[in-house]
C-alpha cells in the first residue's frame, strides 16, 4: 500500500498538508480557509471524504485559521494537545476534539500517525510521522533546531516535509527588526536553509524518494535559490519547493498500486486524473 502526498499550502500565510492512501487521508494543519482548501483538492483530484481527521502541529495561526469550518462541515476530529487548544482559542465542538500525547500512535484506518515534541515558540509543540505498512511521510516544520528526536525520525522517511524557511545572508541583510531576526534563529524559531541541508545530506535514508522543502519565508529566502541548493546534494532525490501561493502536485510514494499506476511511475508526480479516486 502506497501513501499520497501533497502540500496545499505551505508559508506564513497558511499550512496545510495531506497525506493518505486509497481509502483514507488526514490533514497535518489546516490554515487556509475551508474552501481555499477544497478548491486546491478539487483542482488535485483529491476528495474530502477520503480526509478521515486533521492533526494540529501547534497554535499558531497559520496553522489553525481554517480548522473551525472544516471540521464542522465534515464532522472531522481534530487531534490536538490540550495546551495547543487552549492557546490556540479554538471553538471547536467538543466531540471532535481528540487529546495526543508525544511518541502516541494514533491509527486512523490504514494510516498510523505519531507524534513527537519539536523546538518552537509554541505551547506544546509537535511534528508528525505517517506509517502506511512500511511507508513513512514526515511533516516536519517549525522548528528551531535540529535535535535527536528529528534526525530519528527523518532517517526512517519515504518522503518528508523539511522546512527550510530562510537563507542566513538574506535574513541578515533584510529589514527585519532584530528582535524578529533572533526569534527567528534562536533556537524555537525555524530553521535556515543550511541546517534543512545539512540535516538531509548527513542523515537522508537511501530508499527516500521525495523531499518537500516548506514554510519558505517571503521575505528572507529564495525559491530557486533553495531548489538549487538542494538539486546540488540530492543524490536522485526528487526535490520540491512547496510554494506560499498555490497547492503541489500529488506525490506517489510506495509500491504502485494494481491497475492505478505502472512501476514507471514510481516517485513522480500523479496527474490529476490518475488520482481521482484517492
Amino acid at each position: 500500500m502506497s501513501l499520497f502526498i501533497a502540500s496545499l499550502n505551505s508559508g506564513s500565510n497558511g499550512n496545510c498538508y495531506y497525506v493518505g492512501n486509497e481509502h483514507e487521508a488526514v490533514l497535518i494543519d489546516a490554515g487556509i480557509s475551508c474552501r481555499e482548501t477544497e478548491r486546491r483538492m478539487l483542482r488535485l483530484g483529491l476528495s474530502m471524504q477520503k480526509v478521515k481527521a486533521i492533526f494540529v502541529s501547534h497554535e499558531h495561526s497559520d496553522h489553525i485559521n481554517g480548522i473551525p469550518v472544516i471540521a464542522k462541515k465534515y464532522r472531522l476530529p481534530v487531534y490536538i494537545t490540550p495546551p495547543t487548544l487552549q492557546r490556540g482559542g479554538l471553538m471547536l465542538d467538543s466531540e471532535l476534539v481528540i487529546a495526543f500525547g508525544a511518541f502516541e500512535t494514533i491509527t486512523i484506518g490504514g494510516l498510523h500517525v505519531s507524534a513527537f515534541p519539536k523546538q518552537h515558540d509554541a505551547s506544546n509543540p509537535h511534528s508528525f510521522l505517517i506509517t502506511c505498512r512500511d511507508i513513512k511521510v514526515g511533516v516536519f516544520t517549525d522548528i528551531g533546531f535540529v535535535c535527536e528526536n528529528l534526525i530519528h525520525h527523518f532517517s526512517q522517511c519515504h518522503a518528508a516535509f523539511l522546512e527550510a524557511n530562510y537563507d542566513d545572508e538574506m535574513l541578515d541583510k533584510g529589514g527585519y527588526p532584530y528582535h524578529l531576526k533572533r526569534r527567528i534563529r534562536g533556537g524555537h524559531g525555524h530553521l535556515s536553509n543550511k541546517q534543512a541541508l545539512e540535516l538531509f545530506t548527513a542523515h537522508k535514508p537511501s530508499f527516500m524518494t521525495h523531499l518537500l522543502l516548506s514554510h519558505l519565508s517571503k521575505n528572507n529566502n529564495d525559491p530557486q535559490l533553495v531548489q538549487d541548493l538542494f538539486d546540488n546534494c540530492a543524490d536522485g532525490i526528487n526535490i520540491i519547493v512547496a510554494s506560499r501561493y498555490v497547492e503541489t502536485e500529488v506525490y506517489y510514494i510506495g509500491s504502485p498500486i494494481e491497475g492505478s499506476v505502472t512501476p514507471q511511475t514510481k516517485g513522480v508526480a500523479l496527474k490529476a486524473q490518475q488520482i481521482s479516486l484517492f
